[in-house]
């Protein structure tokens, strides 16, 4: 069965990312659209933004929600992100921290060795290429004269949002601190 186009752009439109606020309007998480227009019918969030684009049913005609806050407040201050390697490549902005490389696989380096002591943490953890990866072995940077792009910190979810925001999304850029709300 052959979906019509018109249908399949609709589909498409149901999974554009929206941005969720708690009730005090702090950035929760992203939902699709899907999810959205759902908590809208259970009356359980109110629509702060809307895109340009609409959605058709049989019956109805809905705009496509950017921004939503959620009624009842929720109690999550988690503003922290997994450590894991998605998010360390997506930290370290998809470059080797050591020569800046953006070609092939990247992998996961500890910059102080775990046979030297060091850790799997936010600060120890970098995005490397492999043949950076594989100079630099078992030892420090500082041992094989390699040094780093930039220094690994820890980021919260907030840095993690902000990436989601494209031309699309410029009515997050408030919510996110990215620029002062308009009176």
């Amino acid at each position: 069965m052959k979906i019509p186009s018109s249908n399949l752009n609709e589909v498409r439109l149901l999974d554009r990312a929206v941005l969720v606020l708690n009730a005090n309007y702090s950035p929760m998480m992203i939902c699709t659209a899907k999810r959205a227009i759902c908590l809208d019918y259970l009356d359980k969030i109110d629509i702060l933004a809307n895109y340009n684009e609409k959605v058709s049913s049989p019956s109805l005609t809905l705009d496509l929600p950017s921004v939503i806050k959620i009624k009842n407040y929720v109690r999550y201050d988690n503003l922290s992100l997994d450590l894991n390697r998605k998010n360390i490549i997506s930290r370290d902005d998809y470059l080797c921290q050591y020569c800046g490389c953006n070609k092939g696989p990247l992998t996961i380096d500890h910059i102080i060795p775990k046979g030297k002591g060091g850790t799997d943490t936010w600060e120890n953890l970098v995005a490397a290429c492999k043949p950076c990866n594989q100079k630099k072995g078992n030892q420090k940077p500082e041992e094989v004269g390699m040094l780093l792009r930039k220094k690994p910190k820890r980021p919260n979810r907030l840095h993690y949002f902000q990436k989601f925001v494209k031309e699309k999304q410029k009515d997050w850029r408030p919510y996110l601190f990215m620029e002062p709300f308009k009176t």
